[in-house]
């Protein structure tokens, strides 16, 4: 059960026993949850070293995920499916970091040669994935992709987070399969595939956030915008099945960033040192008992921003960067939004011009 659930559940409680008894219960399912994720994370630290930590958060809140849904896919097909996104999760934001940085065009146009690459990725993932759009499974493997992509390594540190997704994806893979025994289902990939279709909402959700997501990161890297990847997260939070959700979501998207840097910045200030590392902990215990967007968002900020004092050394210019990449990632996405329902309408409506057309010449 979710905050969500949890909070129905205590302003429903028939008395006082009752609700303190809901309230102890929500307490240490989001305390129980935070240590598992600490606990897991610092594990794959160790084996897989501290530079692929990503990796280990990754796993984490895909087993969390995938404990409770699943892919409505035949158990075969499903486990292929899960295999195919952590290969693309192995290989495509690196490929797209070599290629980036590999000076194929001058200056920062060379993030115009990785957009194929993040085109191809991004829509693999959303389309093995998430069969289901309102289970969100892609957000998990979409933000894979983009932490991968932001924390990128190389030489053995590479060939250990290679490694260190392949053992994740073997944790995942058995999990899902051991909590989905019971549960059949005939759906197969070939009918994920005939499924396919412009028209209907989930196909038109998982182009315009393949779209999204992938020009978003060129045009970070066009500006030279640092930490790219969290205007990357921003619109793919932003970017929902629902038009209509999207300008609150990227509303309470600024509001929770904005909120979440004024948050770090005293905690930052007034903690002592050996409490500063616990920031991104604390960051995530608050997001626990979080219902709304907004808040989780500004809880979530914590954690980005303790990281990006160890990236650009200094806690001015990580709160700056947060709030940049957050802004231009929402709005982005609301233009985006707009842009592509209506270009859709458009060409829907072309094509359903041309249908008439033919059937009027007979």
């Amino acid at each position: 059960m979710d905050a969500t659930g949890f909070q129905s559940l205590i302003k429903g409680s028939k008395d006082k026993k009752e609700k303190a008894s809901h309230i102890a219960i929500f307490i240490l399912k989001v305390l129980l949850n935070t240590l598992f994720c600490i606990l897991f994370v610092s594990a794959f630290s160790a084996f897989f070293k501290d530079e692929n930590r990503m990796v280990g958060v990754i796993i984490t809140i895909s087993v969390l995920q995938f404990r409770l849904v699943d892919l409505q896919l035949k158990k075969s097909h499903a486990v292929l499916s899960l295999a195919i996104v952590f290969i693309i999760l192995m290989f495509g934001p690196h490929l797209a970091n070599l290629v980036q940085n590999s000076m194929l065009l001058p200056g920062n146009l060379s993030a115009l040669a990785a957009l194929p690459i993040h085109l191809i990725c991004i829509f693999g993932i959303v389309i093995f994935g998430c069969h289901n759009i309102n289970l969100y499974n892609q957000f998990i493997f979409v933000l894979g992709y983009l932490l991968l992509y932001g924390y990128d390594v190389t030489g053995k540190l590479y060939i250990l987070r290679v490694a260190g997704i392949g053992v994740g994806a073997i944790i995942v893979i058995s999990i899902y399969c051991i909590k989905q025994r019971k549960k059949t289902c005939a759906r197969t990939l070939k009918n994920v595939f005939k499924e396919f279709n412009i028209r209907s909402v989930r196909t038109s959700w998982q182009i315009k956030i393949t779209l999204a997501v992938a020009t978003i990161l060129v045009f970070t890297k066009l500006i030279g915008a640092e930490r790219g990847m969290w205007a990357g997260i921003a619109t793919m939070s932003v970017i929902v099945p629902n038009l209509k959700d999207i300008p609150k979501r990227s509303v309470n998207r600024c509001i929770g960033n904005v909120a979440g840097s004024v948050l770090f910045a005293l905690m930052y200030t007034i903690f002592p040192d050996y409490i500063k590392g616990f920031i991104g902990v604390i960051g995530g215990i608050g997001n626990g008992f979080c219902s709304q967007y907004k808040w989780q968002a500004m809880f979530n900020s914590l954690g980005a921003m303790a990281m990006g004092v160890t990236f650009f050394g200094a806690m001015d210019v990580s709160i700056w960067a947060r709030l940049f990449n957050n802004v231009i990632g929402a709005i982005y996405g609301i233009l985006f939004g707009l842009l592509f329902h209506r270009t859709a309408a458009l060409i829907i409506k072309r094509q359903q011009k041309k249908k008439y057309n033919k059937l009027a010449e007979y």
